[in-house]
């Protein structure tokens, strides 16, 4: 078998990891990585293990679905208690970082009175000094930002804590992601590489292209006691050949969530990969990365959240991508890192940031970046980005989960955009308070009422009309609702008919058919064919 040119199992997941727990953006910035360890890892399992029992109940209980509760039955006290011990003994450099943090918070509230910020530098803790600028906005309110760049290069930067685990999926069951660390198993293989690790790619290469046992095991370094289960992971059986699309229409294929893909006999472009598995149980038809292009000339990634930038699908996608358009941006902010940079940082060197408005050309399609409001809580974050795809005069809005809270910027966009033909939507209208995503970074306590006024929300029906009166779409489609099955362990919902985001998405359709647009709430898979506009292809 070492000799033998095999082929990587279709379903077999690049699980990416930092110290066990789900690799996501705020985990690779050194800054929101800290305060993440410090108050949702640790703070999480201190509470499992001082309840285990409530754990188990909690995560049985639809209401809590997504809290801070582990689910591991209860169990495993002494492997959680291991992890827990471990960050205390080889991290408590990080443990110290996001304490300085709240310290400068605290201080700056304390001493930042309006005047002159020269003296103030003298209290900054000593851990974060040389790492932070101090700063008022206009309104004599202190504040600080990273260089984030810098961070990088520090001992803040632990790059040792990335791991990636090989593990064959064989349904869409899996606990909530950021609540509930990857500990040992029996069919998991923990491969203690970084994310920038060539070996990644070679291992991603081997579902399209075989290759030797022998070469990969040596590039991974896996070790002999190892060897009979990374042997599971591989197969002589070569994958269904990709059929490149080569015809004059513009192909759209939607993959589940977020994530489309366009295609044209000349470019291919896929928006916020998030792309399941081939060759096991799903109760849901859908396309898997055997559908995706050898080739993807673009991908455009609009917000830094969890359930559109999913590395579980970039990484192994990284060989094939030649460019990755993100959001320009670079606050320095704790709440807002620069996903340029951290991209660069784990591998990818084919990053551009794309400014609203600005746009970038290749053949006849252009992509240009659009302003992106609401969805955030509120928060001055300006690491987000819709997109207007045009192909030959047919233009493709994509909305992602932005909430139009004030229509007259839209009616300004339309004056450069123009009408537009096919219009993407998410309608999770309700949202996650405040506290569910960005809580671990916030050194003050809100108070309830403000954590729930405070979504991370997209539109409701009359957003989603208001957009639909200006831009007059002909076709509508609802998006990125995190209903596929498996997209729950990273969005953790799960909605019925009755579920408010469901019942203004259908209000909404029920609008379309009224005024004769073609229009429908996206699930699964759908693949739809357009014509260009270019008289040749009339």
């Amino acid at each position: 078998m070492k000799d033998k040119k095999l082929y990587l199992k279709p379903n077999v997941v690049i699980e990416p990891l930092i110290d066990r727990w789900y690799a996501w953006t705020h985990l690779i910035s050194p800054a929101p990585a800290a305060m993440n360890i410090l108050k949702r890892h640790m703070e999480i399992m201190n509470s499992y293990l001082a309840a285990p029992e409530f754990h188990a109940d909690a995560v049985l209980n639809p209401k809590l679905r997504g809290g801070p509760f582990m689910d591991l039955k209860g169990g495993r006290l002494e492997e959680v208690e291991g992890l827990l011990k471990n960050i205390h003994e080889r991290y408590p450099d990080l443990i110290a970082f996001a304490k300085a943090i709240k310290e400068l918070d605290e201080m700056l509230l304390q001493e930042a009175k309006g005047f002159g910020l020269e003296e103030t530098y003298r209290k900054v803790p000593e851990l974060l000094k040389g790492y932070v600028e101090l700063h008022y906005d206009r309104h004599n309110n202190p504040g600080f930002r990273f260089f984030e760049s810098l961070l990088y290069k520090s001992p803040f930067y632990k790059k040792e804590m990335q791991s990636i685990a090989l593990w064959i999926t064989r349904n869409d069951e899996r606990p909530f992601c950021l609540s509930t660390p990857r500990l040992d198993e029996a069919d998991v293989l923990h491969l203690n590489i970084p994310f920038d690790h060539t070996g990644i790619d070679e291992l991603a290469k081997m579902k399209k292209a075989p290759q030797s046992l022998d070469y990969i095991r040596a590039l991974l370094g896996i070790a002999d006691t190892d060897m009979p289960l990374f042997e599971t992971f591989f197969t002589e059986e070569a994958p269904a050949p990709y059929n490149r699309y080569t015809g004059k229409k513009i192909r759209m294929r939607y993959f589940g969530h977020a994530c489309i893909l366009i295609e044209t006999d000349t470019v291919n472009i896929l928006i916020d990969p998030l792309v399941s598995y081939y060759g096991y149980y799903s109760s849901l038809d859908h396309f898997s990365d055997l559908d995706l292009p050898e080739v993807i000339d673009f991908v455009l990634i609009t917000h830094n959240h969890q359930d559109h930038i999913l590395f579980e699908t970039l990484l192994p996608l990284r060989h094939r991508i030649k460019n990755i358009i993100v959001p320009a941006s670079s606050t320095g902010k704790l709440e807002d890192p620069d996903l340029k940079l951290m991209f660069n940082t784990i591998g990818f060197n084919n990053v551009i940031g794309l400014k609203e408005m600005e746009s970038i050309q290749i053949s006849d399609t252009v992509i240009t970046g659009l302003p992106f409001t609401g969805e955030h809580s509120d928060l001055n974050i300006l690491t987000k980005a819709c997109y207007l795809v045009e192909v030959s005069g047919f233009k493709l809005m994509f909305l992602a989960d932005s909430r139009i809270i004030e229509p007259a910027l839209y009616k300004h966009i339309r004056r450069e955009t123009g009408d537009v033909d096919v219009m993407f939507l998410g309608m999770e209208c309700d949202g996650a308070p405040l506290s569910w995503l960005y809580g671990p970074l916030l050194t003050r306590p809100v108070t309830r009422e403000q954590d729930f006024s405070r979504r991370l929300a997209g539109s409701d029906c009359g957003k989603g009309v208001s957009l639909i009166e200006i831009f007059e779409p002909k076709e509508v489609y609802v998006y990125a609702m995190g209903q596929e099955p498996w997209v729950e362990f990273i969005s953790s919902i799960k909605y019925d008919a009755n579920s408010n985001p469901i019942v203004q998405a259908n209000k909404l359709l029920d609008y379309c058919k009224e005024k004769e647009i073609i229009a429908e709430l996206l699930y699964g898979e759908k693949e739809l064919l357009y014509n260009r506009k270019t008289p040749a292809f009339y």
